[in-house]
């Protein structure tokens, strides 16, 4: 397969860069791992963390800042966990499973000085395009960019009160995204804490409602209007703002996106927010793409912490939690045997991985691991990355007759987004079992900005696909032809925007949920380690009982998008369930 696709790029796109093979070296990712195999595994460290995730590596980080004696210990071959970049198609770099970035909290930035350890984010502006099926000639779509201007002109081709209300729309989320914002830095409020007689206790609980009260505070009078936001459906919302279809299933997309869940899904309003809570040089809300794809953001993290003097390695799973006669956490146990030893043990997996898998049940409470066991981990999305020797021309935006790429090719581009009732009805299909007949479709061109990432005159694009339920009606298994089937779905899609799409592609790469939690550890092929919905974000994340990042087993913490504040490549949960467990180790 590999020299007949040589044989094609030959043809289309002159080769150039690296040779052929699955994974090169020279991936930011493999880089660092090769680097890191070549230290030796000791027997004993201060702390521990299992998965080379960007949480996991975060949490490492800031231990070995601390002077905590830190390895980090992955299971596959490349550094990353969800971050990675890899030649699935040779000469194609993909950011194989998370591929834009906002969310990664500034203060990470700054503390881990990202930038002079390689990392360089190249911003988008535009950032979003949705083109139309539309029987006329030339279709229209929808352009959103940073000049508020511009924008408003996009808008009015659908509803001149639209476009309008658009900038008061932007202003009334911004606000309380910075209202919110605090939340994410810190665990969430010791509830448990603040009913213990210890004054002493109950006073360093109290302090930890600060960013709640802060949060509230910042809200004033407004609040229960944005209360409504964070509990009501996302249409809802966007029915009182807004009278275009177009308009509103584009900003709907940010709500459901990773989550089996409709625009009409009470609470899918705080997913939303979830996405626009990033920033990049400055900017809220905007997405952008890591040069080199993903891993080179996950090369920067590890750099950071190897240059501190942290242990990083591949190829090393861990078995199992080591623990003491007293139940305290005093290690890790490889799969073939080898015992590492630390005084912290921190788990960048899934909670389920965590508890149910790598930790012995006898030392868990019972209602501990039943509430584990019901943390809803259903996933819509099947990625498929997808290598071509020419870039997508669609009907509502031709190209042009150089071939170069055009304003809309870097935006996220939304198709299938006429309406809403489109979402939904994507959603209804999958909630019965059946992928999506016209799924909700999110294509990126990363590198039209990054064109190191294919050989010159081709690209990689990155397909965010839902809804596809893990578990399909009748029993059916996700094989080869049912993941075929769909994909064929998607680009048939894509050819109606696009015609000529299916023509241009050489190569694909379909991970469907099955496929993203067996590659990835995603329980369910979720990409945030568990909902985020209202019932399983704060205090309630990963359980009520459990909400921050100690666990039952004292010793052992939850570092990963399983604990507050959730899913993303924000490196929030590492950096914070780093911070808790120092604590505790200056206390041992």
């Amino acid at each position: 397969m590999a020299a007949g696709l040589w044989a094609r790029l030959g043809r289309s796109c002159p080769a150039r860069g690296l040779p052929g093979g699955c994974l090169s070296p020279a991936l930011p990712g493999a880089r660092f791992a090769q680097a890191g195999a070549a230290q030796r595994l000791q027997q004993e460290y201060d702390a521990v963390v299992i998965g080379a995730g960007h949480n996991g590596l975060v949490a490492a980080a800031y231990l070995q800042r601390a002077g905590v004696r830190t390895v980090v210990l992955e299971k596959r071959h490349v550094l990353g966990g969800a971050a990675v970049t890899e030649e699935i198609v040779p000469g194609f770099k993909f950011s194989r499973a998370s591929y834009l970035l906002s969310l990664l909290r500034p203060q990470i930035y700054a503390d881990l000085e990202l930038q002079r350890h390689g990392l360089r984010v190249l911003p988008r502006d535009p950032y979003s395009f949705t083109p139309l099926l539309e029987d006329r000639s030339t279709p229209r779509s929808l352009l959103l960019g940073h000049d508020m201007t511009q924008t408003q002109q996009q808008i009015a081709q659908f509803s001149q009160k639209d476009a309008q209300a658009y900038p008061e729309y932007e202003a009334f989320m911004g606000r309380l995204v910075l209202a919110l914002d605090p939340l994410l830095d810190a665990p969430p409020v010791d509830t448990a804490a603040l009913g213990q007689e210890s004054l002493l206790q109950w006073l360093k609980a109290l302090q930890t409602l600060q960013p709640l009260l802060r949060a509230g505070l910042a809200l004033g009078r407004q609040l229960p209007r944005y209360y409504k936001v964070l509990t009501a459906p996302i249409s809802k919302i966007l029915d009182q703002w807004f009278e275009s279809e177009p308009l509103k299933a584009t900003l709907a997309t940010d709500a459901v996106i990773g989550a089996m869940a409709s625009p009409h899904t009470p609470g899918s309003g705080y997913v939303l927010l979830h996405h626009v809570m990033g920033e990049l040089e400055g900017r809220r809300g905007a997405w952008g793409y890591v040069a080199g794809g993903m891993g080179a953001l996950s090369q920067a993290i590890a750099s950071a912490a190897a240059a501190r003097g942290a242990h990083i390695f591949t190829e090393k799973a861990v078995c199992h939690v080591l623990l003491g006669r007293d139940g305290q956490a005093q290690g890790v146990v490889l799969q073939d045997g080898t015992e590492v030893r630390s005084k912290l043990v921190l788990s960048n997996a899934s909670p389920q991985i965590t508890f149910l898998e790598l930790t012995p049940q006898e030392q868990l409470p019972k209602d501990f691991v039943q509430q584990i066991q019901q943390v809803d981990t259903r996933s819509p999305v099947t990625k498929i990355n997808v290598a071509v020797d020419r870039l997508p021309s669609f009907l509502a935006a031709p190209n042009p007759h150089n071939g170069q790429p055009l304003p809309h090719h870097q935006c996220s581009i939304h198709l299938n987004c006429e309406g809403t009732h489109l979402l939904h009805q994507a959603f209804t299909e999958a909630t019965h079992g059946h992928p999506s007949s016209r799924p909700m479709i999110e294509l990126c061109i990363p590198s039209v900005l990054d064109p190191e990432l294919a050989p010159r005159g081709c690209h990689v694009v990155s397909l965010f696909t839902q809804y596809t339920p893990s578990e399909l009606a009748g029993g059916q298994p996700w094989d080869e032809r049912a993941r075929n089937t769909y994909a064929d779905t998607v680009f048939d899609c894509i050819e109606a925007y696009a015609p000529g799409f299916k023509a241009s592609v050489i190569g694909r790469d379909i991970l469907t949920p099955p496929d993203l939690e067996r590659i990835f550890g995603l329980p369910g092929g979720n990409i945030f380690h568990g909902g985020m919905s209202l019932d399983q974000l704060y205090f309630a994340r990963p359980v009520p009982s459990y909400l921050g990042y100690r666990s039952p087993v004292p010793g052992l913490y939850l570092c990963g998008s399983g604990a507050h504040p959730g899913g993303g490549v924000m490196g929030a949960a590492g950096r914070n369930a780093a911070r808790v467990a120092l604590e505790d180790f200056r206390h041992l």
